[in-house]
C-alpha cells in the first residue's frame, strides 16, 4: 500500500503585523522620515519585489537585531503598463492600469511589514508614525482577515 501526503494551504503560515501609512511623500522621504523619528536603518532593498514580468515593488528593509524584528516598508499603489488594448488612435502610446499589493485597501499609500517571534506594542508604534510630520495618518490592519495575504508573503 502506498502512502499519500497532503500538502495544505496553511502549511506555511508566516505570522506578522501589518501597518498602513497615509502620506503623499516619495517611498525614499518616508523611509528617510522613519529612520529619523524610529532610530531605524531602513535602506533600498538591492532587488525589487518582482511580483509577475511587468510588476515590480521597491521595497525598503531592515532587520532589527536587537530586537530581532524584519521591517520591510513598501508601496501600495503603482502603475502596470497594458499591452493589451492599444488599438485606435493611440496605439502607439503606452496604456497604464493601476496596481495594489492589498486591493481591500485602496486608499492606503504605504505599509510597514513587521516580521518577528516576540511581541510588539503596536498602540506605541502607531502612536508614533502618527507624530511623524507629513504622515496624515497611520493604524494597525489585522492580517489575519486579509483576503490577499498571499501577496504580502515575500
Amino acid at each position: 500500500m502506498v502512502a499519500v501526503h497532503k500538502i495544505t494551504n496553511d502549511f506555511y503560515e508566516d505570522s506578522f503585523d501589518l501597518v498602513a501609512l497615509h502620506s503623499s511623500l516619495e517611498d525614499y522621504s518616508i523611509a528617510y522620515a522613519l529612520n529619523l523619528h524610529l532610530k531605524s536603518s531602513f535602506k533600498r532593498s538591492n532587488e525589487d519585489l518582482d511580483l509577475s514580468g511587468h510588476i515590480t515593488v521597491p521595497i525598503f528593509e531592515w532587520k532589527d537585531d536587537i530586537n530581532d524584528r524584519y521591517w520591510t516598508l513598501f508601496t501600495n499603489n503603482g502603475l502596470v503598463e497594458d499591452t493589451a488594448n492599444q488599438k485606435g488612435l493611440f496605439k502607439d502610446e503606452p496604456s497604464f492600469t493601476a496596481f495594489h499589493m492589498v486591493p481591500e485597501h485602496r486608499d492606503v499609500d504605504y505599509f510597514l511589514k513587521i516580521e518577528q517571534d516576540g511581541f510588539i506594542n503596536m498602540e506605541n508604534l502607531v502612536r508614533t508614525l502618527q507624530n511623524i510630520p507629513n504622515i496624515i495618518t497611520a493604524y494597525a490592519i489585522e492580517t489575519d482577515k486579509l483576503k490577499s495575504k498571499n501577496n504580502l508573503i515575500f
